[in-house]
């Protein structure tokens, strides 16, 4: 008897980049569970609809994607298994007929919004933002609207990658119209927790961290667990805890790997001094490039200087 296909959950619809970073990583007979935001797709994996999701989690134009890193704080705990890359295209459709005057308001995601809004205030400056929930949601919308509702829509155009608009059988007014044609988007395969794989030499770890509550010198306390360590951050964003104003956690990503000792080392430190803390995942970079650990903070050194303290404990070396 042969097992059930496997089932992972993305942003949706069909033809976003999600799920072209989703093909990136998924196995060839894996079956596609469309969600309409990012709560619903992570959601799918805690209640076991699915053994994966793919969401956004990083912009390189507008920072983090902050539905992702809020709902990984929430509900049962989820970790990261992989990381995917996809650079960013987009360009204005609509339906058959649709010329560029004729647009008074475009949807698409808001990352994807402040990706073309400088093209938009140049070309149809008096347009209005309508937010959508993907980029392929309001071109599925647009597309699937009859001659009647289609007049009853907010918007007259998308903003969404090639692959939707012909996939939805729009037609493209205008192409390349990013900002910045360089823009690459980060995607991130979330699973349910398990024991931790061994690291590969080119490693990333994410974590959440909240500080303690209205005490100097909290964030510096918090930064050097890493530095004394020699782990180096590649990203920190602050995000709100939603109680009070003023209390703020952080979403971090470093280099090295939870099986580190070094990064062990941190974690230790962080657990004492923070009143929240969670792993969310150790993965293999996407440029594969090997750490490069300071003198002093290799897992060498740390074995080093335990067995240094244990000779100590015994009287042997003073």
């Amino acid at each position: 008897m042969t097992s059930p296909a496997p089932i992972w959950s993305f942003l949706g619809p069909g033809g976003t980049f999600c799920e072209s970073a989703l093909r990136q990583v998924a196995p060839a007979d894996v079956v596609l569970d469309s969600c309409q935001d990012v709560p619903t797709a992570l959601d799918r994996v805690r209640d076991r609809s699915a053994v994966a999701a793919v969401v956004p989690i990083e912009n390189s134009v507008e920072g983090g994607v902050n539905v992702t890193l809020d709902n990984l704080v929430v509900g049962a705990p989820l970790v990261i298994a992989a990381e995917m890359a996809v650079p960013i295209t987009f360009v204005l459709a609509g339906r058959p007929g649709t010329r560029l005057e004729d647009i008074r308001a475009i949807s698409t995601h808001p990352h994807a919004w402040a990706q073309c809004r400088g093209w938009v205030h140049q070309h149809l400056p008096g347009a209005v933002y309508i937010e959508g929930r993907s980029t392929s949601a309001p071109a599925r919308a647009l597309a699937e609207a009859d001659a009647a509702t289609a007049a009853a829509l907010e918007y007259q155009a998308v903003l969404c990658n090639p692959l939707a608009a012909e996939q939805y059988n729009l037609t493209v007014i205008a192409g390349g119209v990013a900002d910045n044609p360089d823009a690459v988007t980060r995607f991130v395969k979330v699973s349910r927790p398990g024991r931790v794989g061994e690291p590969t030499g080119a490693d990333k770890t994410t974590l959440l961290v909240q500080l303690p509550h209205n005490r100097a010198g909290a964030l510096l306390d918090m930064l050097e667990q890493f530095s004394v360590r020699g782990v180096n951050l590649t990203r920190i964003e602050s995000r709100p805890v939603g109680d009070s104003l003023g209390r703020y956690r952080f979403s971090i990503d470093v280099e090295g790997h939870i099986r580190d000792e070094r990064v062990q080392a941190a974690f230790i430190g962080l657990h004492r001094t923070c009143p929240f803390l969670r792993f969310l995942g150790s993965y293999p970079r996407l440029d594969s490039l090997p750490v490069v650990v300071p003198a002093g903070t290799s897992d060498k050194d740390f074995v080093v200087a335990r067995s240094w303290v244990a000779e100590v404990l015994e009287g042997r070396s003073l």
